[in-house]
């Protein structure tokens, strides 16, 4: 995010995020550097942050709460040496990031007795919210993506012509209805669903998935990701990706069940690499040999004990002047925009701080912000976000 979202420098890429050459940076004339001051830190591992002390075990770093233990103890550190303790303070997380954050609106204030104003989740994952493993499985689960299929299909022109005409949100919008009031009932029922409960299912959902009824029975319903992503182009020749289901990769074979890479993270690193690189050591005059790690060796990760979205919960009603805002892209069929919705309507299931979360959708995927029409909007929401939630001079912080 550091290079491409709400810095000064963002990617040379063209207008929809995919890559070009020269590759390198450019300005970002959406940075939110007029409302903040922004700090970008690479934990343990990844960019160029490595183990200094090699008897240190990783077993200090390398889980949710090992992470979000140390990076609490980290920004504690850091807020103290440049002297910023009065100044509101917001996190932002992207993916696991926002696991990451989540947690540490509750280890900062419990653990450091650092209060926030703000926590940007950017294609959130589960947050160990109604998930086993880092995901939702049965019923919940197979009807949450369903909305994804359909904004996957409609951006490849393969839902039906009268969907197709309409605009990308009012064709979500039925699919949620569908997916939550309809399709969930019936996958529950499993193997003694009425004949006819399962074959009009298929054919509503193919509908909206934009694949056949056949493939959709041949999995009970519960289509995976993996063979959506195989499936939606399959007679085109062509696989959708993972994290953004706009780009389209060529596998060695039409047949299969799981693409043989993932399309979109390909080219992301094709834009991404160089640059980073070249910025580091151009404009910041950064010379090292140490490789700036895209990917850092973090395994294996404890996944145990995730509370990370209770822990959001607790911090929320712990602090009024704390907000939340979701960003993600409908075409994510990773961290999926409508699993990011069920995530935010279950955190707080009394709905008593409703009015303090607030979700943000683009016409992307997970990086929303490469795509040059998102990276203005998301840009803006935060600057909005930032100045809702810093409450008035002399304003209390009560309920």
């Amino acid at each position: 995010m550091h290079l491409a979202y709400t810095g000064p420098k963002i990617l040379k890429v063209d207008d929809e995020g995919f890559p070009v050459q020269p590759y390198g940076v450019k300005d970002n004339p959406y940075s939110i550097l007029d409302v903040a001051d922004i700090v970008y830190v690479n934990p343990v591992n990844t960019g160029y942050s490595r183990i200094v002390n090699k008897e240190t075990k990783k077993e200090v770093f390398f889980g949710v709460n090992a992470d979000i233990k140390y990076l609490s103890e980290w920004i504690n550190t850091f807020i103290q040496r440049i002297n910023r303790w009065e100044s509101p303070k917001y996190l932002i997380g992207e993916s696991y990031g926002t696991t990451r954050v989540s947690g540490l609106s509750l280890a900062l204030q419990s653990r450091q007795w650092m209060y926030l104003n703000g926590v940007i989740l950017v294609s959130p994952t589960e947050l160990g919210v109604d998930a086993s493993g880092g995901s939702r499985a049965g019923p919940l689960g197979s009807a949450l993506r369903v909305p994804y299929f359909a904004a996957a299909a409609w951006y490849h022109n393969k839902l039906p012509r009268d969907l197709q005409r309409k605009d990308l949100l009012v064709v979500l919008g039925e699919a949620e209805d569908y997916a939550v009031n309809e399709l969930m009932a019936v996958i529950a029922k499993g193997g003694f669903v009425s004949e006819k409960e399962r074959q009009n299912a298929a054919r509503k959902m193919a509908r909206y998935a934009g694949i056949s009824e056949e493939a959709i029975l041949s999995y009970n319903l519960e289509v995976p990701t993996s063979f959506f992503w195989k499936e939606l182009l399959r007679e085109e020749g062509y696989t959708v990706g993972r994290l953004d289901s706009r780009y389209r990769g060529i596998d060695k074979t039409k047949a299969g069940v799981r693409p043989d890479f993932n399309s979109e993270l390909t080219s992301w690193l094709h834009s991404f690499t160089p640059a980073i690189n070249y910025y580091y050591k151009n404009t910041l005059n950064f010379d090292t040999d140490v490789k700036y790690n895209m990917f850092g060796p973090v395994h294996p990760w404890d996944r145990s004990d995730n509370n990370t979205g209770e822990n959001l919960r607790q911090a929320m009603a712990q602090n009024p002047f704390l907000h939340t805002m979701i960003q993600s892209g409908y075409y994510d069929g990773a961290t999926q925009y409508f699993e990011a919705k069920y995530t935010m309507w279950r955190i707080d299931p009394s709905g008593r701080m409703k009015e303090r979360f607030s979700f943000k959708g683009y016409r992307s995927g997970h990086m929303m912000y490469l795509r040059a029409e998102d990276l203005k909007e998301s840009n803006e929401d935060i600057r909005k976000f930032i100045e809702k939630s810093t409450p008035k001079n002399g304003e209390p912080a009560k309920y």
